[in-house]
């Protein structure tokens, strides 16, 4: 694909401007079947959207591969886009943490502030005195 680009302009920015304009073109595409298949209801919070507010309304990739568009949209669901920007830290925070859904790990203690480690031993103490 070919990108008229002013003089000057560098091919960073001209492949930047080739992938924008591909992904403007591949979302219109989508994002119009898509409007037509499902109701204009969020997936995740149940909000519908009508009229100018329609364009808070977003379709997901549910397999995160923007590239597969089938036609029948089964891997497409409309998310308003707050819960689509959830739906995609949720995904990244999964990735950085090996896919286990959680933030802890034994190489990744998290917090080690133990505020109550030493409670049953001042207890004791206590019942002593």
């Amino acid at each position: 694909m070919s990108v008229k680009t002013p003089p000057g302009q560098d091919s960073q920015s001209q492949a930047i401007a080739a992938a924008r304009q591909a992904r403007k073109k591949r979302e219109k595409t989508y994002r119009e079947q898509a409007l037509k298949l499902y109701p204009h209801v969020c997936g995740r919070c149940g909000r519908e959207f009508s009229g100018k507010k329609l364009v808070e309304l977003t379709v997901h990739h549910r397999d995160h591969n923007h590239d597969y568009n089938p036609p029948d949209g089964s891997n497409w669901e409309l998310l308003c886009i707050y819960c689509h920007e959830n739906e995609h830290t949720r995904h990244l925070e999964e990735d950085a943490h090996g896919g286990t859904g959680e933030a802890e790990t034994e190489s990744d203690p998290g917090s080690t502030h133990r505020p109550f480690a030493d409670l049953a031993a001042l207890l004791k103490q206590h019942k002593k005195t």
